[in-house]
């Protein structure tokens, strides 16, 4: 199991300066990228392989990651996402009958460099007053002013487009060719639990690449479009947000989850913007203000809608509000059959309290 490997020593370098020393986790190498934290207690899987972590370094809140192995059906896409991960305890041996591999060798199949045996608590409560920023990890350099250098060369997540790095080339199908109802799916960096959500359902559904055309996904005849989640910065994405609007023209159905959801309220004219820390993690209260209930929600974004945005505007109403800093979790447009949210209703953060949205979406297809 390569124990070997964790006994090497290796640096976490903050974009401010703050350095922390551990031991090196998975392939012995460096990476950059954005720093940031996730506080569920489970799911390490699922989190490594969403594509929404594209460049983003991972710091896991839970003291112990990789104790119950690693199982090829928690993934959401075909690969690591992650650029990085950062944990308290990296467990090698693990618990579980039905896993098939370590961590380790996980994380060295797929080139993943990580860095453990470090105060969590102590680093998450750093990035938590000092804001998102970029880092870097190394088994290989450990010269602080070496990797200063490197670490300076590393862009800024704001205005960053990555989509198109993590979607599909080709388009794909998922579901039962002969179902009544058809979604077309725009591919911003879609989790695979979104389409099984749709699968479940008796919905076929077509996978398009990022910059597919509108006029490409309508050839096909669906009856309504998803906009996925991804990483990135939605701003960035002129290509995403003029499909959007012709989406809405033709006023089919349209549902956005995420990156969807921003991306919405772009085409909508209404602005996004980089949060000082985002929202990651499998217990953020949500309420339905058109059902006048509370959801558990699952969540990780950097960037959110700007709330006196959809206040103001006259094209949108808010669905959905984060009970906890009173963000913007949910809108719909008026007098068109389109609305999103900011969290993930595919996810299962124990309960399943967000389901409801893809049966309300498949209602509105069939309608």
């Amino acid at each position: 199991m390569n124990a070997h490997y964790t006994k090497l020593p290796a640096v976490l370098l903050l974009a401010d300066g703050t350095v922390f020393h551990g031991k090196a986790a998975g392939k012995i190498g460096t990476t950059t990228g954005e720093i940031c934290f996730n506080t569920g207690m489970t799911g390490y899987q699922e989190i490594f392989t969403d594509p929404s972590y594209f460049g983003q370094i991972m710091v896991t809140t839970n003291a112990h990651i990789g104790n119950y192995g690693i199982h090829a059906d928690e993934i959401e896409s075909g690969s690591i996402k992650i650029a990085g991960l950062v944990c308290k305890n990296f467990n090698i041996s693990y618990s579980r009958k039905e896993a098939e591999k370590s961590i380790q060798d996980y994380f060295q199949d797929e080139h993943i460099v990580g860095i453990s045996d470090i105060d969590t608590r102590e680093l998450v409560r750093h990035i938590r007053d000092k804001g998102a920023m970029n880092a870097i990890i190394s088994s290989e350099i450990l010269d602080i002013e070496e990797l200063k250098a490197k670490l300076a060369g590393v862009p800024s997540m704001d205005g960053l487009e990555l989509s198109s790095q993590v979607s599909t080339k080709e388009p794909y199908f998922m579901g039962d060719e002969n179902a009544p109802v058809k979604v077309a799916v725009l591919d911003l960096g879609v989790k695979k639990n979104i389409l099984r959500n749709f699968a479940e359902r008796g919905v076929y559904a077509k996978v398009f690449p990022a910059k597919t055309a509108y006029d490409e996904m309508k050839k096909w005849n669906p009856d309504g479009y998803f906009i996925s989640n991804g990483p990135g910065d939605p701003a960035a994405m002129p290509y995403a947000i003029e499909t959007v609007k012709e989406i809405l023209e033709e006023d089919k159905p349209l549902f956005g989850i995420c990156l969807g959801h921003q991306l919405l309220a772009q085409a909508n004219g209404i602005g996004t913007m980089k949060m000082f820390n985002g929202h990651r993690g499998l217990n953020h209260p949500v309420k339905n203000i058109i059902k006048d209930h509370c959801e558990v929600t699952s969540q990780n974004h950097g960037f959110g809608v700007i709330a006196e945005e959809v206040r103001k505007s006259d094209k949108v109403e808010i669905t959905h509000l984060n009970l906890n800093d009173q963000s913007i979790e949910g809108i719909r447009v008026k007098g068109k059959k389109a609305f999103s949210v900011q969290y993930h209703p595919e996810s299962s953060p124990g309960p399943h309290d967000s389901r409801y949205l893809f049966d309300d979406f498949v209602e509105m297809m069939k309608g």
